[in-house]
């Protein structure tokens, strides 16, 4: 299996001169190496897709989506994870992530820690994870002990696994239901897979989180219609979202949008079918927005 690290290791040339060349050159020589992401992240797209329906599924049936990853791909995931109770108003505890050394902990702490494969699979033990939680491995080489630990502990619980690699062959991709294998070769600077295996990470991360909201009922349109109101910009937003959807005047959208315990979609419903915000969330109830309008 070296040769499968290696790949994520590649791409070494002392010879590059990095160091003495412009600024400029370099700025666009990595721009470039970049721009080779979006496509690779393209070839796994229908592997993507699969793994969003199957995880939608399971949290349509009341499970939750764990992240696990360590150094930098734990990070990414933290930081994806954390967005959705405020974007989607997801229940707290619905989407986490599990960190190698904990999510707080210092970068170096967190580093040394990719190497406990049983800390990985206690974590994974720690929430009682089940059949309906969909578990989601993030390893640019698909070898970090860690992760294995957690997804192997996560199959044998009979939750659905899926991973984020790298890397074509992977221990990791061998142990999970889904494989979303993005290859990006060489990074940068040889072996920083926070460069172009990071992106695709936060790419994959962004599609898997946001279509399973979409597949949820957490949108409409494209508009984020279960954003949680917890600052002024937010209730500014949650208010043209009424706008937009009702046609109701700002001042008519923000009243309702306040009459609904700044629930959007509740005031939504409210204007759209002249309903008080009971009756509103009993339409809501089981349903997304467009069934509970009628369309």
């Amino acid at each position: 299996m070296v040769e499968n690290v290696l790949i994520t290791e590649a791409g070494g040339d002392p010879s590059a001169g990095y160091e003495s060349k412009p600024t400029l050159d370099l700025v666009e020589l990595m721009n470039t190496i970049d721009a080779t992401v979006p496509s690779a992240v393209a070839a796994a797209a229908p592997a993507i897709a699969e793994a969003i329906d199957a995880t939608a599924a399971n949290l349509r049936a009341g499970g939750r989506l764990v992240y696990v990853g360590a150094g930098s791909s734990g990070r990414i995931a933290a930081l994806d994870a954390s967005e959705c109770e405020a974007t989607f108003s997801t229940p707290p505890g619905m989407v986490v992530a599990l960190v190698a050394g904990g999510e707080s902990a210092p970068a170096l702490v967190q580093a040394a820690a990719e190497d406990d494969r049983d800390t990985g699979a206690a974590a994974v033990e720690a929430l009682s994870i089940g059949a309906t939680d969909a578990v989601v491995g993030i390893s640019a080489s698909g070898s970090t002990p860690y992760v294995l630990g957690a997804l192997n502990a996560a199959a044998a619980a009979g939750a659905l696994t899926t991973c984020v690699v790298s890397t074509p062959g992977s221990k990791l991709g061998s142990i999970v239901a889904h494989e979303i294998l993005v290859v990006v070769g060489p990074e940068f600077i040889a072996g920083s897979t926070r460069l172009k295996a990071g992106t695709a990470q936060k790419l994959v991360l962004n599609m898997l989180s946001t279509l399973t909201m979409v597949r949820l009922g957490k949108t409409y349109g494209n508009l984020m219609v279960d954003v949680r109101v917890t600052n002024e910009k937010l209730r500014d937003r949650a208010t043209r979202i009424v706008e937009q959807v009702t046609g109701a005047p700002h001042d008519e959208a923000a009243r309702a949008l306040e009459q609904a315990g700044d629930e959007a979609k509740v005031a939504i419903v409210m204007l759209r079918a002249k309903v008080s915000a009971d009756e509103a969330r009993d339409r809501l109830e089981g349903a997304d927005l467009r069934k509970a309008l009628g369309e």
